[in-house]
Order: C-alpha cells, then sequence, then structure tokens
C-alpha cells in the first residue's frame, strides 16, 4: 500500500499471516523514487501476540528507525477501517503505541513519553540536552529516535538541506539525528521544517513534530499542546502526563503488488 500523513509518504506491507521479509535491500530499491515506488520510510506489519499489530519501520536509506508516527497513524487507520474499531494498540520498538479514532477524519497516536536523558536519546557523552554544545544552541531529544531542534527568528530563511546534512551526522549523536529547524509563532503554535535522518528534506513528520514541541515546553517558549505548522500541512501535538499525543489526516493513495521482475533484480 501507498499512504501518506501530510505529504511524510510510506511504503506499507501486510505482511500479516504470511512470511513476508522486508531487507536493507529491498526497503532500498522500494524508496528510490525512480525506480521504485518512492517514500519516507517503509513500514511491515506483523501479527503480535500482545497487541493488535506489530511494526517495524525503515528509511529510504535501508536502515531501521524505532519510531514513525505518520506511518503509525496511517497504520492505525487501516487497522481500524478494517475492524470497525476506534481505539487499537501497536506494537513497536518504541514500546506499545496506542492509537484513536479523533474525529473528523483525523487519527490520534500516543508517541510515549519523551527522552531527556542524555543516555537515552542517546548522545554520544554527558551533556545538558536542553542546551547541546553546537553552533545553535539547540536542544535534544528523544522519541524512539534521536533529534536536535533548532530555534531560529525565521524558518523559511534557514538554508535546510545545509544544517540537516551537517548536523544528521554530527558526533555528538552516535545512531545520526533528525534535525528540526522551529520558528515560535505564539504559545501555543509553531512552524517546523524538518531534515530527516537517512531520508532527507520532509514535508512532515510526527516524531519530529513532537520532539519539537517537547523542546519548545522545556525551554519555555511554549505550552504543552502546540498547532505544528509543517511543509505538508498541520499536527496538533498534546504532550500529556501519559505521553506525546499526535493527531492529524491519513491518506491511502493505492494498493499495488510488486512484479517478479522487481524482486528477482535485486
Amino acid at each position: 500500500m501507498k499512504m501518506h500523513g501530510l505529504g511524510n509518504d510510506f511504503v506499507v506491507v501486510d505482511g500479516r499471516g504470511n512470511d513476508t521479509v522486508v531487507t536493507a535491500e529491498l526497503a532500498r530499491a522500494l524508496g528510490d523514487r525512480h525506480r521504485g515506488v518512492g517514500f519516507d520510510q517503509l513500514a511491515l506489519i506483523r501479527d503480535d501476540s500482545n497487541a493488535d499489530a506489530q511494526l517495524t519501520f525503515y528509511n529510504a536509506d535501508g536502515s531501521q528507525s524505532a519510531a514513525c508516527g505518520n506511518a503509525t497513524r496511517c497504520v492505525a487507520r487501516y487497522l481500524m477501517d478494517e475492524t470497525g474499531r476506534d481505539r487499537l494498540s501497536l506494537r513497536t520498538e518504541r514500546g506499545v503505541l496506542d492509537c484513536a479514532d479523533a474525529g473528523g477524519g483525523l487519527t490520534r497516536v500516543n508517541m510515549g513519553q519523551p527522552l531527556t536523558d542524555w543516555a537515552d536519546i542517546p548522545l554520544s557523552r554527558d551533556v545538558d540536552s536542553l542546551h547541546l554544545p553546537i553552533d545553535g544552541d539547540p536542544v535534544g531529544t528523544g522519541m524512539g529516535n534521536p533529534h536536535c531542534t533548532f530555534f531560529v527568528d525565521d524558518a523559511e530563511a534557514v538554508d535546510l538541506p545545509d544544517i540537516g546534512a551537517r548536523h544528521e551526522r554530527h558526533s555528538l549523536f552516535p545512531e545520526r539525528t533528525n534535525v528540526e529547524v522551529v520558528q515560535v509563532i505564539s504559545e501555543n503554535e509553531m512552524r517546523l521544517r524538518i531534515w530527516e535522518r537517512g531520508v532527507g528534506i520532509t514535508l512532515a513528520s510526527g516524531s519530529c513534530s513532537c520532539a519539537a514541541v517537547v523542546a519548545a515546553a522545556r525551554r519555555g517558549l511554549t505550552g504543552r499542546r502546540v498547532d505544528v505548522h509543517v511543509d505538508g500541512g498541520l499536527l496538533q501535538i498534546d504532550w500529556r502526563d501519559d505521553g506525546v499525543w499526535m493527531t492529524g489526516p491519513t491518506v491511502h493513495v493505492f494498493d499495488g503488488t510488486l512484479t517478479a521482475a522487481f524482486l528477482e533484480a535485486l
């Protein structure tokens, strides 16, 4: 299936009840926007004995990611439509995530509690995650994947390809990092531009939006409930006592079948 959340696009493979295997090589081939299908992330759905399903995520470069909020929402919507339910749980490497129908065609997922200790993000050494020792004074946050959030006066004026590529592989982030550029508009509104680890510039990202709001709230720049304007549209982030909830739209674009010739060429 091809799905997207605000232009953050995914290939979703339903591996329930079968022996489907996704390798890094297959993920890279499918992620090629010229010779494959193209995606920001691939999500593999598997059966799970203690949740409604299990998700494994791959980036376009074939690397794995423990979390992908918008893909989780897309799969949650697919499974809720399939079952007629309005709530379910999905297991990811991040943990078991609660998902719910938010009404009006929107889907909500609890991305869990943010990680702010240096070792949990993870960072390569013990530093203050609220003020990383990097030019620009960014904030470090873990949402199942690492994040480096910069606050700027004008998000549109930032050279995102440069700042994203330079900091994704910064030595402070042993597992590489997502990079966010945030312009705070008000206590409950921000503009966010995103460079995703293993992908590059993306129109939206759930985990990046969650990390940006957590970073802003920790700095006292916003409250904990914020409308986040990304390139692809609007996500609503609400950092509650039980975790960071993300709400937004999803789209199921098409279903497809890979040809034998494509698979044999790998």
